[in-house]
């Protein structure tokens, strides 16, 4: 086990004590992330896709599936089926181990980085982030990047409400602004 699931195995048990909840599976818990790529610019550079899919792959240490339209949109010069996205699931071992990177690591990196937003929660306890350039993650060789390009990151947690889920992240060193 490492060391972050094992400070995150510890850090329940105390948001069971925090929270005075009667067992350690009601204590809020990261259920999986998701990284997703808006690439619209695939739809102009059938190559640009390919490139993303790469990069995201090294990334997540996974296949990233390709996303497409559900619908087409005249005015974007968007037809069905076409491909605009990509994205990948994170469970289990490998969720530990890119949100160990993305503290300890790839956050420091980003450009006069002064703490992530605590405006991210939705409501119900998931916590979105997003990172302006892909380049911040050590596993991606600048000499190789013709375009950067940004990425959503989806931490989804079964806390139902944003305040646990809050705690939760704060005790595994997330880097939140302070208010």
């Amino acid at each position: 086990m490492t060391k972050f699931k094992e400070q995150y195995q510890a850090n329940r048990r105390e948001l069971q004590q925090e929270f005075k909840l009667k067992s350690i599976e009601a204590a809020p818990r990261i259920v999986k992330v998701t990284l997703s790529v808006g690439a619209g610019i695939a739809l102009n550079d059938g190559n640009y896709i390919e490139k993303v899919i790469t990069d995201l792959r090294q990334i997540a240490g996974q296949q990233p599936i390709i996303t497409k339209a559900k619908q087409s949109i005249a005015g974007f010069k968007l037809r069905e089926g076409a491909p605009i996205g990509v994205a990948v699931t994170l469970r289990g071992q490998r969720m530990f181990d890119f949100l160990s990177r993305l503290v300890n690591v790839a956050l420091p990196r980003v450009r006069d980085f002064q703490g992530i937003p605590a405006t991210g929660f939705d409501g119900h306890g998931n916590y979105t982030l997003g990172i302006k350039e892909h380049v911040v993650f050590p596993e991606i060789s600048l000499e190789n990047v013709e375009k950067t390009f940004g990425l959503s990151v989806t931490i989804v947690t079964n806390a139902g409400q944003d305040e646990p889920a809050r705690a939760l992240l704060t005790k595994l060193h997330f880097p939140f602004k302070q208010q």
